[in-house]
């Protein structure tokens, strides 16, 4: 059985603040979580965050350049960008910062995983059509296996998340419930 990786992405303050309901989903993640400790798999945090001033944001980046003109801060030091409370990483976690949407880009996460012997990835974070999208992709073309926790996944378009869920993903991954994986490593 390959070396399995758990990705928590994007799971900061400012992003899980969009989420109106987000009792369940977050106990959701905790729970997948707390049974991933348990099974020894790694837990990874992949959050984005930037230096003061940006110097990693280009003008001609559109998503990004709109935090240099007054969007989300995103910044160092900001408590915006820290990991939810209620999801805060354990001691032996590591934390990965990224520069861009998809979780490779901009950060040592490959370097990580490698380090590791990981093969396997399990995916979950806000929002869907961003980073686990994003990641996805990058880490398929890296040749990981891939499994997407449908239900500990966010985007604030349903229908964009019914879309990947349903007919992109799977071309390239295992797409489960959390109960189902779950399952599968008890």
């Amino acid at each position: 059985m390959s070396k399995t990786g758990l990705l928590v992405m994007d799971l900061q303050n400012v992003i899980v603040s969009r989420i109106s309901n987000r009792t369940d989903f977050i106990g959701r993640l905790q729970n997948v979580m707390t049974i991933a400790r348990a099974a020894t798999i790694p837990i990874i945090y992949v959050v984005v965050k930037f230096r003061p001033q940006f110097p990693e944001v280009s003008s001609r980046n559109k998503a990004f350049n709109a935090l240099k003109t007054g969007g989300l801060s995103l910044q160092e030091g900001d408590p915006i960008v820290d990991i939810h409370i209620d999801l805060w990483p354990q001691p032996n976690d590591i934390i990965v910062t990224k520069r861009r949407v998809g979780a490779f880009s901009g950060s040592d996460l490959e370097i990580v995983l490698r380090s590791l012997d990981i093969e396997h990835l399990v995916l979950m974070g806000i929002s869907t059509s961003g980073v686990v999208l994003s990641t996805l992709r990058a880490a398929s073309d890296m040749d990981y296996k891939i499994t997407v926790l449908a239900d500990c996944c966010f985007d604030q378009d349903p229908e964009v998340q019914k879309v990947l869920m349903e007919k992109v993903f799977p071309q390239q991954a295992d797409v489960l419930f959390a109960n189902q994986w779950l399952e599968q490593i008890s």
